[in-house]
């Protein structure tokens, strides 16, 4: 698994699913930043799992519930590790970045009230948007947003102006699913910080590319999806300042969440449990840290390295083809390029593309604003991996001009 240099041809041959074939044609895979496809370690980590040791975790005292136990748990402290948490304690397993963010939104239902505001940027998922909303519509608080530029950059300077006093929450994602920008987020956290507010970051999109040192950055709450990470679908975590934690109410009631239920009181149990009601996704979470052990084997500034080699490939043969127009051009972004060619529609041209056995993402990519900013209905986004080669970008130019050739 260990890969001590970035041999690109040897790391394709850990992902069985990039020897196939779409449509008889060899698969082109783009559409990493919706999801990162699985190596074989890890595949292997869930197969071991269900094939000899499971069983439910925290309860009981036979050999399979315990290794279970001890593997889950291992799996938090990598997550820890990871990114820098100052607890094992402070790192929550849920089902995912969304999951994770409604937990927030949910506790702060009780701290907002009428006319505190809260920030959200312009480039945000809605995922990052309409918990929000919905939060604002139980408290009477306002949402105000960060403007971007045409460049796909905040507006760092309309920011400082919409901090005030009344600011209780800011919201930014740490890199754009849609434009691929790398935000700021040491500067939007140090400048809400001293107002008083509190500031998650959707790292999402972040995590494959960037390690996040959360105590660095000082960040109250980051969230992260597995299935981003080389890991499977259905689980994530939410990190989560310890005093943060203990402030907010739990998000569900159930099993494993309590300390002593009785039918006249219920007390609540210690972190992170308090957050982690019912039976978990418990070979998930192992092979979530089955998939940061993957990519750490590489090493993340190889992974960058080579992904902006691709990225800055990519844009130059990308920008040859007559009329077409890339959306998200600031100097700091991952390996995600979105675009459109002329008038042609972004479905049109994933269409073809998919016939050719090449996968991108056509649409809004759940970031209408961003697409309504561009006054246009959507992209089609190109987002580049560790395992992806310029060979294969080749592929995507010779088939976008195909497309553009027959649509025009």
């Amino acid at each position: 698994m260990i890969h001590t240099v970035l041999d690109i041809l040897k790391i394709r041959e850990d992902f069985p699913i990039l020897k196939r074939k779409v449509n008889g044609k060899p698969l082109v895979y783009f559409d990493n930043a919706a999801t990162s496809q699985t190596p074989q370690y890890v595949i292997d980590v869930i197969v071991d799992y269900y094939s000899n040791y499971n069983a439910n975790i925290h309860r009981g005292v036979h050999a399979l519930s315990q290794e279970a136990t001890d593997k889950y748990e291992e799996a938090r402290i990598k997550v820890q590790t990871h990114f820098n948490a100052a607890h094992s304690h402070e790192i929550i397993l849920t089902s995912g970045t969304t999951h994770a963010i409604n937990i927030v939104a949910n506790g702060f239902s009780s701290l907002l009230k009428k006319g505190d505001e809260i920030l959200v940027s312009a480039m945000e998922h809605h995922s990052n948007i309409v918990p929000w909303q919905m939060l604002c519509e139980r408290t009477g608080a306002i949402m105000k947003v960060i403007p971007m530029s045409l460049d796909g950059e905040l507006l760092m300077d309309k920011y400082h102006a919409l901090l005030s006093e009344k600011t209780k929450l800011v919201f930014c994602n740490h890199v754009s699913n849609a434009l691929g920008t790398i935000n700021p987020i040491k500067e939007i956290i140090d400048a809400a910080h001293a107002v008083g507010a509190a500031v998650l970051i959707d790292g999402a999109q972040a995590a494959p590319h960037i390690i996040a040192d959360v105590q660095a950055l000082d960040a109250d709450f980051y969230t992260v999806s597995a299935h981003k990470i080389c890991g499977p679908t259905g689980v994530g975590f939410l990190y989560g300042k310890e005093a943060w934690l203990n402030t907010l109410p739990p998000y569900q009631g159930g099993g494993e969440m309590i300390a002593e239920v009785t039918f006249e009181k219920t007390t609540y149990a210690g972190l992170p449990h308090k957050f982690e009601a019912g039976t978990p996704n418990i070979c998930g979470g192992i092979a979530m840290g089955a998939g940061l052990d993957y990519m750490n084997s590489i090493g993340f500034d190889a992974i960058a390295a080579y992904e902006h080699e691709l990225l800055e490939y990519a844009t130059d043969k990308l920008l040859q083809i007559e009329g077409l127009k890339i959306y998200g051009t600031s100097k700091n972004k991952t390996a995600v390029i979105s675009f459109n060619v002329g008038i042609i529609h972004p479905y049109d041209i994933g269409t073809i593309l998919d016939k050719l056995g090449i996968a991108v993402r056509t649409g809004h990519h759940c970031a209408q604003p961003i697409m309504e900013f561009f006054q246009i209905p959507g992209t089609v986004r190109a987002s580049f991996s560790f395992y992806n080669t310029k060979e294969e970008i080749d592929v995507l130019v010779e088939g976008v001009k195909r497309a553009k050739a027959m649509l025009e």
